[in-house]
Order: structure tokens, then sequence, then C-alpha cells
């Protein structure tokens, strides 16, 4: 399943509430990487990560991100919204 994590940040957070955190949470989430859960991911700038996530359900994406030393100290969540291929385009295709 594909799911996309948007990280939601409070305006409030700033750079020093956040520095002792990131060697930590740069670690989990290149491990996220390697392990496959996270298959890519971008920064948008004073609105964090975005992450295109391939896990077998919701339930474990939001396990998987409350696992991430940001969100586990209650300074980021994620918004998580399940994507599937665009169905509507196979109606173009002639049947076979």
């Amino acid at each position: 399943m594909k799911i996309f994590a948007i990280a939601n940040v409070p305006g409030s957070l700033t750079p020093d509430q956040l520095q002792p955190h990131m060697p930590a949470e740069v670690h989990a989430t290149l491990q996220l990487y390697l392990d496959g859960k996270v298959e890519q991911f971008w920064f948008r700038d004073k609105s964090g990560p975005i992450f295109l996530m391939d896990v077998g359900s919701i339930e474990q994406a939001r396990t998987t991100l409350d696992s991430l030393p940001l969100v586990a100290a209650g300074l980021m969540s994620y918004e998580l919204l399940p994507v599937m291929p665009l169905m509507p385009l196979g109606r173009l295709l002639p049947n076979a």
C-alpha cells in the first residue's frame, strides 16, 4: 500500500527545540528508507518532510512514523494519505 505521509510542524517550533533530536531523526529516517518503508522523501521549507511510504496498512504507517524521534517527542505529526494508481486511465486502453 502506498501512503503519502505529510509532516505537520507547529509554527512555534524553533531550531533550538529541533536540534537535539536531529541526529536520531536522520538516522531513523535513513533506516526506514533502507528498510523499504519509505520509498522517496522530499522536504518543504518550514513545513517538514513528505514521505512516500510502502507499507501493509495505514496502521503500520502510523506505527512506523510514531517511532520517529520528533513524533515521539511531540514535536511533529503526520497526515497520512493512502494513494493508488489512477484507475480511470485503464478506460483509455482498447480491450485486448
